[in-house]
């Protein structure tokens, strides 16, 4: 305003020449609003250079147009782009995404379920460290608006899901390798705390299960999500005894993927010539690589898009819902016949 003073709904309404009551209606998209009546006070707000106050539309309305997502590390390539592409359907829906780190720590993600509880949020998406555990079960059942697992899984909870196929490129991965000649394949991956890492071993059985000697033979390695886990993991098993050690790895998530592909730089040995190296997460900087990785690549964008559209269902009176989003395989050139390598 000319007179320095902040510009109000009131000065809308005179502007507009209506009702007060009107222009609430209007800025709140209230169905009851004619098109010329929306096109009158829209102009004026416009004009004046109006913007709604959010709190008090928020009270007025009992919705905070806010959607909070707690995940467990919002640093790694994955999850980066399963942000991005949730924030831009829920910003299209006229909602604020709220993403707050957990840290990897259960204790800070229930902290930040009660926060953002407190911050009234209209719906709540998880991608914690874990899924199963007692006080992360309270804190959802407790929870009284909409949430949505993503790849996370709880049991007897009301309550949406947006999951991965693990097993399906997992297996097949496994299957390859298997028809490859290799009898000695390991998996290291990360917690089975949560749903990503326990389907993944079930899609590693499941690619063996036809082979007994390969099914006997497999190393199963699981532990924490972290790239020296991984690498002083990976380093025991290339530098044990020859007998014994796996001819086939795959490396389950970011983390791991790294700390192998570390191992084997400090070991001086090259995937695809002295063992076959399959990674469960493509990322771009891999297919750069010389040689080409072999991948079980997922959608983290699709991942984001359909958590936004499930949350949204939800906010607008549908019942909870799970989509299961594919994995695929790709073998590149360090997928290898038992014969190929050293």
């Amino acid at each position: 305003m000319e007179d320095g003073r902040p510009v109000t709904i009131h000065d809308v309404a005179r502007k507009a020449g209506v009702a007060v009551s009107s222009v609430s209606r209007v800025l709140s998209n209230h169905p009851d609003v004619s098109a010329r009546m929306r096109t009158k006070v829209e102009a004026a707000a416009k004009d004046l250079g109006y913007s709604p106050d959010p709190i008090a539309q928020s009270l007025r309305s009992g919705s905070s147009r806010l959607i909070g997502y707690v995940v467990r590390d919002f640093m790694t390539p994955f999850f980066s782009e399963v942000i991005e592409a949730l924030e831009q359907v829920l910003s299209g829906a006229g909602y604020t995404l709220l993403v707050m780190n957990g840290g990897g720590q259960p204790s800070q993600e229930i902290e930040r379920i009660a926060l953002l509880k407190q911050r009234r949020v209209d719906g709540l998406l998880l991608s914690t460290v874990a899924d199963a555990t007692p006080r992360l079960r309270k804190a959802v059942l407790g929870f009284d608006k909409p949430v949505v697992m993503v790849d996370r899984e709880i049991t007897r909870a009301d309550v949406g899901r947006t999951l991965f196929d693990h097993v399906s490129g997992v297996a097949e991965a496994t299957a390859d390798l298997v028809a490859l000649g290799h009898t000695r394949l390991a998996i290291i991956t990360g917690s089975p705390d949560v749903r990503p890492t326990r389907e993944r071993l079930k899609g590693f059985r499941s690619g063996l299960e036809n082979h007994p000697r390969a099914y006997g033979d497999r190393i199963e390695i699981t532990g924490a999500f972290s790239a020296s886990f991984s690498r002083a993991k990976t380093t025991e098993l290339l530098q044990g005894p020859t007998r014994k050690r796996p001819t086939a790895l795959l490396a389950g998530g970011v983390q791991a993927t790294i700390g192998v592909l570390e191992a084997l730089s400090d070991l001086g040995l090259r995937a695809g010539e002295d063992v076959s190296l399959v990674v469960v997460d493509d990322l771009p900087w891999l297919r750069i690589l010389r040689p080409k990785i072999s991948a079980v690549s997922r959608d983290p964008a699709a991942m984001g898009r359909v958590a936004g559209e499930l949350v949204l269902a939800q906010i607008g009176g549908a019942p909870p819902s799970t989509v299961i989003l594919p994995t695929r395989y790709e073998s590149r050139d360090t997928s290898q016949p038992l014969s190929a390598i050293k």
